[in-house]
């Protein structure tokens, strides 16, 4: 009988480059900046990875689909090199893939690579001429502000919420976001925000308005796992683990019966409740210390709060308010700028928000960091809300 990954698998380097437009690095580049930073975070040598997986969605790095990029820009000799994608949870898919071969014993120390260059695809991020009909992206039946803004109206609906509240609840989202980001030398925007400025901004899809979506951006973040045996060996006392790795992928049900009313993710539920299950978390607003969640939209981010149990059916939005996920609320959501300041580089989010529940752990995180840490949450949404991947992570430490 399956007994999970809890506590198999140590993380003992981290690296993440800065998120933004880099015009003057490649995909390779970005790969090799973030490695060099997690291979010096491991205190090991790259011989000693036996095996890697890159993620990568969207851009023209592959040769052939394959992850032959990464072992050519990282220099890894004679091992195992994968590609992985899926979605928008690419990033967690290929550290999932990385711990997995650790827990099985299949390999000791494993790497996971999370890359994208998004601005070299020419991708705007905002609804098409064609108003969101044509195939962009993942979007068969719509664009991204567009499929997402259909989520805020149903959600909206199912719990009788006045729309200039639910405006004003995405607002503090996106102004949270911002105040956490300025204090983040690796986001990408980092300048704070008023209300009111969001309030006012152009609209982009009722009722998203600009400072609702998050921007286009180039980066990569990497992870190296091992045991947790082997960590300690390293001189690692009390290692950071991987408590869980859930993902849960639709398989149409959402657009085919009439039970789904649009206003919330099935999938990030069933994800959340197997995580939870596997990590041992038995009160998600309790147990919890920081979250990274998949803000691509301001209203992602509400619904997900209700999606993960962390706000009650239809509360998300006055919990918002009250400050409860703020920097120094009771549990802090994207405390590093989520990815409303960092962009979507689709392959390096997941692994990006990896980084930063790594780094609160480890108590790194300076003018941002959450005093003491126990777990943390990162939760990784490809598509749509309907025929969604989505994936949910919890990182603590070993003991």
């Amino acid at each position: 009988m399956a007994t999970g990954i809890k506590d198999k698998v140590a993380v003992i380097g981290m690296g993440c480059t800065s998120f933004g437009e880099h015009w003057n690095k490649g995909p390779e580049d970005l790969m090799v900046d973030a490695f060099v930073e997690a291979i010096a975070d491991a205190g090991i040598e790259k011989s000693q990875i036996e095996a890697a997986w890159m993620g990568n969605a969207l851009d023209d790095i592959n040769v052939g689909n394959s992850a032959l990029p990464l072992a050519h820009a990282l220099r890894l000799r004679g091992i195992p090199v994968s590609r992985v994608e899926n979605m928008c949870a690419t990033g967690s898919e290929a550290l999932r893939a990385a711990s997995y071969a650790v827990a099985a014993g299949a390999v000791d120390i494993a790497l996971a690579v999370g890359v994208e260059k998004l601005k070299d695809t020419g991708y705007g991020g905002l609804p098409l001429r064609t108003k969101g009909l044509a195939n962009d992206l993942w979007m068969p039946y719509g664009s991204a502000p567009g499929s997402f803004a259909q989520l805020a109206g149903a959600y909206a609906a199912r719990h009788g919420i006045d729309k200039s509240d639910l405006k004003r609840a995405m607002a503090h989202v996106s102004w949270k976001s911002h105040q956490n980001a300025a204090l983040n030398p690796k986001a990408h925007l980092r300048k704070a925000v008023d209300v009111e400025t969001i309030l006012k901004a152009p609209m982009i899809a009722d009722p998203l308005g600009l400072f609702d979506c998050c921007g286009v951006s180039d980066g990569a973040a990497c992870a190296i796992v091992t045991t947790p045996d082997i960590a300690k060996g390293l001189g690692i006392a009390n290692p950071v683990t991987v408590k869980a790795i859930q993902l849960c992928a639709s398989h149409g049900w959402e657009l085919q019966y009439g039970e789904w009313d649009g206003s919330y993710v099935a999938n990030t539920r069933q994800a959340a409740k197997r995580a939870y299950a596997e990590a041992g978390v038995e009160a998600p607003r309790r147990d919890l210390s920081v979250t990274e969640v998949h803000d691509c939209f301001s209203i992602t981010e509400l619904v997900t709060m209700e999606d993960l149990n962390l706000s009650d059916e239809g509360r998300a939005p006055f919990d918002i308010l009250d400050g409860r996920f703020d920097r120094a609320g009771a549990q802090p959501c994207q405390i590093d700028g989520g990815l409303k300041c960092f962009g979507h580089p689709v392959g390096a989010s997941g692994l990006r928000m990896a980084y930063e529940v790594y780094t609160q752990l480890l108590g790194r995180a300076g003018d941002r960091q959450r005093g003491t840490v126990d777990l943390g949450l990162v939760h990784n949404l490809g598509g749509a809300p309907f025929n969604s991947i989505a994936a949910v992570s919890i990182l603590g430490r070993l003991h």
